[in-house]
């Protein structure tokens, strides 16, 4: 039974009004603003606040690759399934959104949470937060995503949901870092608890969710069907690499073990390289629907995996890069130069997606348009590691990987939502989200204990240039309808 506020917006949601798709954008908006608040603020704060080296902040980070690892698989699956408060996606976006906004005013509370523990350090407080911080944004970051696939239908329409929520969404994002700029992280953090709060729990009571989802084979179903662990494995065959990797760093890291990373890295590697090859190279033409779906999806996970080894090494190490590039900074500074950088990057990803990539993607595709921003991605990755040893210099590479950044967060999941099963929507998100959270993890744990070793943290660029060249020539091989 639906909300009886939701009544009201039901004409507006039958038209698919540009307010709707606003109110619609709401909640993944405030799922992305703790993200942004975590982005701006956490690396600074465990650096400069409790002293944590490079290697030490990327085991922090890593949390949220874990939690990703299995809250948006677990969550996506119960929400296909369940139904109440009024709607399917609806319970979790309210639960996350709550969650994420008390996890966010834990963090500048490390050291009193860690002296009341009797604990010597913050650092596994550091991590136990932002566990709690990433597993309550990834409730609600599956569900915000799929309940636009829910109520829009394929094609244009669903697009537009997509590209408004990036729009939305970006536009506070960048709203975050300038607070980040103004007044300080800490005052950032504070402001972005009640925003997450704020924008979780009011527009879900103005969404009318479908009580029954409409499935591929076109019958209706109330929950999404049974799914083996053998086809989720199947269906992730892209990322089996990342995943031994994942298990393997994880291990190691909370054993204590130290272990000579050369062959795994090698082996991780060449088995990566080697799936996502023998995906590509598969035909979808002349396959049964099923078959044929899942190798696009198959597609799309590796194309867009390696993305996110470039974009996660950026976001973790930006600190570094800026604090090489520029010696002579002070904390103060040098946050604030981070913040400036993210809030140039957020800014054009805010405005192009509705205004540019969506009218773009009516005249030459969806795919088409997402390879073009990727590639220029890739361009700006590279003019940073060439010359950025200037504020102005570094602001213009963050103003071009803008273009990449946009097409990233809304283009790949009207991508992915055309070659699924629409009654398992809430699945095949949190499937789609190992592409993202398995790569973080190589970003975190990998390429973090290799800018811990090496003097040079220009370098991050250079491995962020190679991974979205490579993820731009991958997604060159994804066919659209």
């Amino acid at each position: 039974m639906s909300s009886p506020i939701s009544s009201p917006m039901s004409a507006m949601q039958q038209r698919l009004s540009n307010f709707f798709y606003v109110i619609l954008s709401l909640p993944s908006t405030a799922m992305g603003f703790a993200l942004s608040v975590q982005i701006a603020a956490l690396s600074w704060i465990l650096s400069t606040q409790y002293g944590l080296k490079i290697e030490e902040i990327g085991l922090v980070w890593a949390a949220g690759p874990i939690a990703g690892i299995f809250g948006q698989v677990i969550f996506g699956l119960l929400s296909d399934n369940v139904w109440f408060w009024g709607g399917r996606r609806r319970p979790f976006i309210l639960i996350g959104g709550t969650l994420a906004a008390l996890s966010l005013l834990a963090l500048p509370q490390l050291s009193v949470i860690s002296d009341a523990m009797g604990l010597d350090g913050v650092l596994g407080v550091a991590v136990v937060v932002a566990l709690s911080l990433d597993l309550s944004i990834n409730v609600g970051f599956n569900p915000t995503r799929s309940i636009i696939a829910d109520v829009t239908p394929e094609g244009d329409a669903r697009t537009k949901g997509y590209t408004w929520m990036q729009t939305i969404s970006g536009t506070l994002g960048v709203l975050a870092y300038f607070i980040s700029v103004v007044v300080g992280n800490i005052q950032l953090i504070y402001i972005g608890a009640f925003i997450a709060l704020l924008l979780s729990v009011v527009p879900p009571f103005f969404i009318t969710e479908p009580r029954q989802l409409q499935s591929t084979d076109g019958t209706d179903s109330t929950a999404g069907a049974a799914y083996s662990l053998r086809d989720i494995m199947l269906a992730i065959k892209p990322l089996w690499g990342f995943l031994i990797y994942a298990i393997y760093g994880i291990t190691v890291k909370l054993a204590g073990i130290e272990l000579n990373p050369t062959f795994i890295n090698v082996f991780c590697l060449t088995a990566t390289v080697v799936l996502i090859a023998e995906t590509l190279m598969q035909r979808e033409a002349g396959k049964s629907p099923e078959v044929a779906s899942r190798i696009g999806f198959q597609k799309v996970l590796a194309a867009h995996s390696f993305t996110w080894i470039g974009i996660q090494s950026m976001f973790i190490y930006m600190f570094s890069f800026v604090e090489y590039r520029l010696p002579g900074l002070g904390d103060d500074k040098m946050g604030q130069v981070v913040s400036w950088s993210f809030l140039i990057l957020n800014a054009i990803a805010a405005i192009l997606p509705a205004f540019v990539l969506e009218p773009l993607t009516r005249r030459i595709g969806r795919v088409r348009t997402h390879f073009l921003c990727i590639a220029s991605m890739a361009a700006g990755y590279t003019l940073l590691w060439l010359l950025g040893t200037q504020e102005a210099l570094i602001y213009l590479g963050m103003a071009i990987l803008g273009i990449g950044w946009a097409a990233t967060v809304s283009l790949p999941f009207a991508i992915m939502s055309q070659k699924v099963d629409q009654a398992k929507m809430g699945l095949y998100m949190g499937l789609f989200n190992l592409s993202v959270v398995l790569p973080q993890l190589v970003a975190s744990l990998g390429i973090g204990a290799y800018l811990g070793e090496v003097e040079n943290k220009g370098l991050v660029f250079l491995i962020c240039a190679a991974c979205l060249a490579f993820s731009a020539l991958a997604w060159s091989f994804v066919k659209e309808k």
